[in-house]
């Protein structure tokens, strides 16, 4: 401990700061103005500094901090939260000792405060303390969910995606997403979906989040009433990350399956043809499975069996089945025939890269060395 009390204080050598002595004595016995400005201090020091988190967490931070979350004055609670925030970064062990000190309940009762900065505040803490496997069925016990939800519904944008990311990591915890469901949380994670960039972070967790709720009754029935919420998925298969398409095209799946007759033609409406054809070519081993069972359900056709069928013949039959649908026999096979074209010429390209991406990979390493001579004497 002195040793690493030592290190810290070789921040103070400049004069411009309090010793990491007086900042733990003022935390422990000091005023309430001393204690503000050490946990300001805290903050500071563990901002980007790995060694000051797991140092001042040694020396005995984390309880006063978590006490300072009780206190009646918004500014001690503000400097609180934030230091207890950067020292649960990167910190799993910190994650742990924060809970283990009793933050959960002060945290909870920060996401009810009428100040905004602290709600928020609190909401980006919880994310982060979320993130540790044991700290979840605590979180998600302790009343926060609910509190979340209402947040992804009504927060900044911040505190939005600091909510989402807090949901995410608690729906990793199977029992956490009923609570989650019950919550209402389809309706607002729909409206941050069609809000948000399709390719963000944010829209894979979100996707995520959606595709392990539609997995129960009421997740189904929740999206199925919401309006837009399919447009949404399917704009998701065109222009999201591979991760967000295939939680979309999974998500979309589990609803044909559940009751195709219900859903089948609204996802067609939504015009998810391409988007899914797409997947067949470009989409993860896993989006490409589910793109093409889809794609099945979706055809005008009960679903039959694919034994003794190519997956080419297959695709080809789906395609054509559901263009004839859409828009008639006759303007249905034009159109079967142009979709199919692009996607042979989508299929030739990626095919081409893959290709280049295994010469590059097996040049010799003398004909490799040779030609990034030539680029540099180029340039």
């Amino acid at each position: 401990m002195h040793g690493e009390l030592a290190y810290l204080e070789k921040q103070a050598a400049d004069g411009t700061q309090p010793s990491m002595q007086d900042v733990m004595w003022s935390l422990m016995f000091g005023t309430s103005d001393a204690r503000l400005r050490a946990a300001r201090e805290v903050r500071k020091l563990t901002k980007t500094s790995s060694k000051s988190r797991a140092y001042l967490a040694a020396a005995g931070v984390i309880m006063p901090l978590v006490a300072m979350l009780k206190s009646s004055c918004e500014e001690s609670k503000e400097a609180a939260v934030l230091a207890l925030l950067n020292l649960a970064v990167g910190n799993e062990r910190n994650k742990l000792r924060i809970v283990k000190a009793g933050a959960i309940g002060p945290l909870v009762e920060l996401l009810q405060s009428e100040n905004l900065f602290l709600k928020e505040s609190a909401a980006a803490a919880i994310y982060t303390l979320s993130a540790a496997s044991v700290n979840k069925p605590l979180l998600g016990a302790s009343g926060a969910i609910s509190l979340l939800v209402d947040m992804v519904k009504s927060g900044s944008l911040q505190g939005k995606v600091d909510a989402v990311m807090a949901l995410y990591n608690l729906s990793t915890y199977p029992d956490n997403l009923t609570p989650i469901l019950a919550a209402g949380a389809v309706g607002p994670l729909l409206a941050l979906l069609k809000g948000c960039k399709k390719s963000s972070k944010v829209a894979e967790k979100t996707t995520s989040l959606l595709k392990s709720l539609v997995a129960f009754e009421e997740g189904k029935s929740a999206l199925g009433k919401e309006e837009g919420g399919i447009l949404a998925l399917v704009e998701v298969l065109e222009d999201g990350s591979l991760r967000s398409r295939e939680n979309a095209v999974g998500t979309l799946l589990l609803l044909c399956e559940s009751n195709r007759c219900r859903y089948r033609q609204a996802i067609l409406q939504e015009g998810a043809i391409p988007g899914l054809l797409e997947l067949t070519v470009q989409g993860s081993p896993r989006a490409q499975q589910e793109a093409h069972s889809l794609l099945r359900l979706l055809r005008d056709s009960s679903p039959r069996s694919s034994r003794g069928t190519s997956p080419s013949a297959m695709l080809e039959s789906i395609v054509y089945d559901i263009a004839s649908h859409m828009d008639g026999e006759e303007q249905g096979t034009e159109t079967a025939r142009k979709i199919l074209t692009e996607m042979v010429q989508l299929s030739m390209e990626q095919n081409m890269r893959n290709l280049q991406k295994r010469a590059i990979l097996y040049l010799p390493s003398d004909l490799s060395h040779s030609s990034c001579l030539t680029e540099v004497s180029s340039k």
